[in-house]
């Protein structure tokens, strides 16, 4: 008796066909005289029927069958006549069993195996193992390898080489923060888990392997979101000889490709391209969901000599005043306009101005006392403003007041229902600044990492207006999330130099951090760049989940710890005094 077919793949064409499937059992109905089991295995559910036909001894096996148990069943295909249960796929067939055996029993399990299963978060990842048996779970992961192959398979056909990099190498600087392994060997010193294989990919487009990709663990040691995890799973990819369009072009076929090949979603080409302050202006996000219209409009023009001492103040200090009209949110009450004022204040804004035109046209506002008449109607004709609209307007920085308007404008959109689950809507960002202030530290650093190289035109400007150079950096957006992102990199030992003089790197700090690199780019560097997609995020919006731990066989919890696992854990003293460590007590460590 071994496996014949998976359980989704016995259907009507076989019918009178002598079979054997194998799974877990999902439920189990007795009726007396008959009795019917619904097994389980990862492409879905078949029922097995035992009758008066059925052999004395396996109807007694039968009857012992439980939940979970893991069954092995071989029997003839037959059709279930009018009795059809279309809620699943093999349900107009059933096997009459003439053979069983209980492989494995099972336990009552802490939760039912079901689809869409509403167990807190933190029972499904103690018992990991078996929220992984739910259809949901294993539809995803299903999805993911599918995907991971699809990438491969068009990868390969590109004349890319698959090359894995180091997971042990060394610290650098201007990313997050390093995960730590302390060498044995070396007491004192320590390896760090790769944040992305950046600089490896560099070194191999200099060895001449021109086309390179691998599908890669990557780690970082930062506060975990819906769609971040310590341990993260990056496509990376490296071209040479080529151009921003090139990478582009290639990714965009990519793209179009896989979700094709896995979805049977049709990606249009070209896909829309934004500059990023375009992007940051509109929708005030560099990764802006696109599938809806509402956008920012700025007024900072319009409010020069308004005679409202804050706004004034914002221009005087070269801030920008930004507004969006909620359109249909004129009657909320006070209660929910304040909880729209703190979804900006979240996002760093000091404060949210609002002004409340009713269905009626009366007015309500927080801030229309301090306007002349003219001023405020020219805030309503600038935002399209209409009786039964609500304008919401943010006067700050430039970046806070667009991003704070940006999560404002997403806030909006949920409460109006305006976002289409079902779509799927590409967005390129382009022109990313190369660099940005650093106030803590009093000093510039890279936007992506100090090997991006500024567009051609700007070049000339490094010195003089670093603010102002813009980057060959490109990032592909889905939905509102960043799905990719990447540059064309350095190559020009002059320019390298000026980008390290701007990250307030000299010489001797550059080699100290990133010599290995710099030293093989004395011996021919072709240009190049490339690319890195988050896959774990990829398969979160393909299978339309909320969270990346959803597509994650085992992931960790929000303080980075396993449940299941409970890593992190202590370790024996005889392994931390042959690495050379001491614990020192902390407040946590006291805990």
């Amino acid at each position: 008796m071994k496996r014949t077919h998976y359980c989704t793949e016995v259907d009507n064409t076989i019918i009178g066909q002598q079979i054997t499937v194998t799974g877990w059992v999902q439920r189990r109905r007795n009726l007396g005289q008959l009795l019917f089991v619904t097994v389980r295995d990862r492409s879905g559910l078949l029922q097995l029927a035992f009758g008066e036909q059925t052999d004395k001894k396996v109807f007694e096996i039968a009857e012992k069958l439980r939940t979970e148990f893991v069954i092995q069943a071989s029997g003839i295909v037959r059709s279930r006549g009018a009795d059809v249960n279309k809620s699943m796929a093999t349900g107009d067939i059933e096997i009459d069993v003439t053979e069983l055996i209980i492989l494995s029993e099972a336990e009552t399990t802490p939760f039912e195996i079901v689809e869409n299963s509403d167990v807190k978060d933190d029972l499904r990842l103690k018992y990991r193992y078996l929220d992984l048996r739910r259809p949901d779970m294993q539809k995803n992961l299903i999805l993911r390898s599918k995907v991971a192959g699809s990438v491969r398979r068009f990868l390969e056909q590109n004349g890319f080489l698959e090359i894995e990099t180091p997971m042990l190498t060394k610290s650098t600087p201007e990313g997050a923060r390093d995960y730590l392994v302390p060498s044995r060997i070396h007491p004192g010193n320590f390896y760090a888990l790769p944040q992305s294989p950046q600089i490896f990919k560099q070194l191999l487009m200099v060895s001449g392997y021109d086309r390179y990709f691998q599908i890669v663990k990557c780690f970082r040691d930062e506060d975990l979101r819906a769609d971040r995890q310590p341990e993260f799973t990056q496509i990376d990819m490296e071209m040479s000889f080529v151009d921003q369009e090139d990478v582009i072009s290639l990714n965009e076929k990519l793209v179009q490709h896989v979700f094709k090949e896995t979805l049977n979603v049709d990606v249009t080409l070209p896909i829309k391209r934004l500059p990023y302050a375009e992007a940051m202006s509109r929708y005030g996000s560099d990764k802006p969901d696109i599938r809806f219209d509402l956008e920012l409009v700025e007024i900072t023009t319009e409010m020069h000599q308004c005679g409202f001492s804050v706004f004034e103040t914002i221009i005087e200090n070269k801030g920008k005043i930004c507004a969006l009209n909620a359109k249909g949110m004129g009657e909320l009450g006070r209660k929910q306009i304040d909880a729209l004022v703190k979804v900006g204040q979240d996002y760093g804004a000091k404060g949210v101005a609002w002004l409340q035109i009713k269905q009626d046209g009366s007015e309500k506002s927080s801030f229309t006392k301090f306007l002349q008449p003219d001023t405020i109607q020219l805030i309503k004709d600038k935002t399209s403003a209409q009786n039964g609209d609500l304008i919401l307007i943010i006067a700050d920085k430039a970046t806070v007041a667009q991003t704070a308007l940006g999560a404002l404008r997403l806030e909006v959109a949920k409460r109006l229902d305006l976002i289409n689950k079902d779509e799927f809507k590409f967005v390129w960002v382009t022109d990313f600044p190369l660099l940005e202030y650093d106030e803590e530290a009093n000093r510039y650093v890279a936007m992506h990492h100090p090997f991006t190289m500024p567009k051609d035109e700007d070049i000339a400007i490094m010195e003089t207006e670093p603010q102002n150079v813009r980057a060959k950096a490109y990032d592909l957006c889905l939905n509102g999330c960043e799905l990719g992102g990447g540059s064309i990199r350095i190559y020009q030992h002059e320019v390298q130099e000026k980008m390290f003089k701007l990250l307030g790197f000299d010489k001797e700090t550059a080699y100290e951090r990133f010599g290995f690199l710099l030293n093989a780019f004395k011996y021919g560097v072709p240009p190049h760049g490339g690319i890195a997609f988050g896959l774990d995020r990829m398969i979160m919006l393909m299978a339309k989940c909320d969270s990346i731990r959803d597509v994650i066989a085992f992931p960790k919890v929000k303080d980075a710890s396993c449940p299941m696992t409970d890593a992190p854990d202590v370790v024996d003293n005889i392994q931390l005094k042959e690495l050379g460590l001491n614990i020192v007590a902390t407040e946590k460590t006291k805990e």
